[in-house]
């Protein structure tokens, strides 16, 4: 094996119908379309779900596309308002009924959806 390179291969999955298995993209995003209207959930409770080994590559993916998701109804692990357009993602959890003091959901613990338990 002269000449061949340690190379680590990605493989693709494959479904039994023979399409390509969706990307963590698309799974992220799937959950996060799932999230009720009024509740709220944290990257971690997703990437714990998903099995992703970091909360951030959760919020790196949902701001790499363009589908429209409920972005704004996923915060932190205290329960705050983080990234960008905060105070548009205010205004549309307030709409839900979802009640912000300053960048903190109020009642955080009993508006908490938790997708390994939910789904």
């Amino acid at each position: 094996m002269a000449g061949v390179k340690n190379k680590k291969e990605r493989l693709i999955s494959v479904k039994p119908s023979g399409k390509k298995d969706e990307s963590l993209v698309d799974l992220i995003y799937d959950l996060v379309r799932q999230i009720p209207k009024g509740r709220v959930t944290t990257y971690g409770a997703i990437a714990a779900v998903l099995n992703i080994p970091n909360p951030r590559m959760v919020g790196r993916a949902m701001h790499s596309g363009t589908n429209p998701i409920p972005a704004h109804r996923v915060i932190n692990s205290t329960g705050h308002l983080s990234g960008e357009h905060t105070a548009l993602r205010r205004r549309m959890l307030e709409k839900e009924g979802v009640k912000v003091k300053g960048e903190k959901i109020v009642d955080f613990k009993t508006l908490f959806w938790d997708p390994a338990k939910e789904l």
